[in-house]
């Protein structure tokens, strides 16, 4: 089969398209790039998260490098995202592989290189990873070193990536005044990698945290998927009110992205989460720098550039496009609707961990509620609500979808003139008043996405049902 890397890395069934021969054909591809590059002497940090074999499937990689002549560092325990990007910065790496398949159902498990810059490839280093792979691939089986021989003569050293990552994010909020806050948070590891480092970040002070779902169990009960959103985060809601808990904040199968419940028990979308941190960084911290969001986020994104005179610059869904114009324009922050947020001086990749502690951090340096920031932020920038449809779809039928999507754009949609249409990645449709609608496959998984954004609920899902009706979905 040809491997061809989506919006994140490459994923797949485990056991049908997700096995050990195609994982070590992508590790031999990714240590051949790393030699292309001439950063193969600077050794391939690997990680992985608690899906069913990750270890396992690590171990591989890591088998495939050491027979190459490149030294692997290769984690000792499931570990974030985040994380085991950090390490290949803070370990000088040539480059890093994580197995992970972030927040897919359970039966997916995926392969995502980072560059030594610790970001997500983008389509360039994409490219050339998918034709060195199936370079290999045409030469058949990669040469391997048994883990225990590779790890004995340290072609292969085991590590734990935590204590440099804590270090780093410990630096760059005030960890210390949100220890002391008094603040009752419950954290949601869903299962996943994160597990564990919100409590060890945030106690040793009068903060309470309560950490729920986290015991390592790769069938992610209770869930359609480890993914942050509304409809996955029940327990985590029962939780906070049952608590009476301040905020809750959950992580996704990989720790790269956050959700947030606030002390109601309400769950703060994606494009909220994202308005705050932004204007965290623009009002309560004084920062000044340009904004990025994915064409999925939020509006309010571009108020706040317009008011506090900062730039904003919009991409394609994926951090292999944010990242680049987050590295390029030198962005104070980049976010994407699936709660995925970066920050100017860690990395250009999304951080579910060290968002969940800047909105922390927010809370404390203004002595306000989420719901007290969300009515400060709408006092900015208005109303703006938002959903999300997800649609399983037969992939035979996507060219027929995309050809009727872009064959007959519509004059109107939800009853409002359409004013503009982007087709960068899927079909937006730009709605007078300020409003839009997005029609788009996922990159990661065989589902259809319609998402909307307008000034009130309702005319939310006038957009989402016409959007759909467009689709015949």
């Amino acid at each position: 089969m040809a491997i061809k890397f989506g919006t994140d890395g490459w994923r797949g069934i485990i056991a049908e398209d997700f096995t050990f021969e195609n994982v070590r054909l992508c590790a031999q591809g990714a240590v051949d790039l790393l030699k292309s590059q001439g950063r193969s002497d600077r050794g391939l940090v690997v990680g992985y998260d608690t899906r069913f074999a990750s270890d396992r499937f690590a171990a591989a990689v890591a088998e495939v490098a050491a027979a190459n002549g490149v030294r692997a560092l290769l984690c000792d325990r499931p570990s974030p995202t985040p994380a085991v990007s950090f390490a290949v910065v803070a370990r000088g790496a040539g480059g890093g592989v994580v197995i992970t398949a972030s927040h897919n159902a359970a039966e997916w498990n995926g392969f995502k290189f980072k560059p030594d810059y610790g970001g997500s490839a983008s389509t360039e280093v994409v490219a050339d990873l998918e034709r060195h792979i199936a370079e290999a691939a045409a030469w058949g089986a990669p040469d391997v070193v048994p883990l225990a021989e590779a790890v004995e003569s340290s072609a292969v050293e085991l590590f734990d990536p935590e204590p440099d990552y804590v270090t780093r994010v410990a630096g760059l909020v005030d960890v210390e005044a949100i220890r002391q806050s008094g603040l009752t948070v419950v954290a949601d590891a869903m299962h996943g990698a994160g597990a564990g480092y919100l409590p060890r970040l945030v106690l040793g002070g009068s903060a309470h945290v309560t950490e729920i779902r986290g015991e390592r169990n790769p069938a992610f009960p209770g869930m359609a998927q480890p993914e942050p959103i509304e409809h996955n985060l029940a327990p985590l809601i029962s939780a906070v009110r049952d608590t009476g808990a301040d905020v809750g904040l959950a992580t996704d199968g990989d720790g790269d992205r956050l959700g947030v419940v606030d002390a109601r028990g309400r769950f703060v979308t994606t494009l909220q989460a994202f308005a705050l941190l932004c204007l965290h960084q623009l009002e309560v911290l004084g920062n000044r720098g340009p904004l990025v969001r994915s064409i999925t986020t939020t509006g309010m994104v571009d108020r706040l550039g317009t008011l506090y005179g900062v730039p904003v610059f919009d991409t394609p869904v994926g951090f292999k496009h944010l990242g680049p114009v987050m590295m390029r324009e030198d962005a104070l922050v980049a976010g994407e609707e699936s709660g995925g947020f970066a920050f100017r001086g860690h990395l250009p990749e999304r951080d579910g961990i060290l968002s969940g502690l800047m909105l922390l951090e927010m809370m404390v340096k203004t002595g306000k509620s989420v719901s007290e920031l969300l009515d400060d932020l709408y006092e900015r920038v208005g109303p703006h609500h938002y959903d999300r449809i997800d649609l399983p779809f037969d992939p035979a039928n996507r060219a027929e979808v995309e050809r009727r999507i872009g064959a007959n754009p519509p004059a109107a949609l939800g009853g409002r003139s359409v004013e503009a249409v982007d087709t960068r990645d899927g079909v937006r449709f730009v709605v007078e008043g300020g409003g839009w609608a997005l029609i788009r496959f996922s990159g990661t998984e065989p589902l259809l996405r319609i998402y909307a954004e307008a000034e009130s609920p309702e005319a939310v899902q006038a957009l989402l049902s016409a959007a759909r009706e467009l689709a015949d979905a």
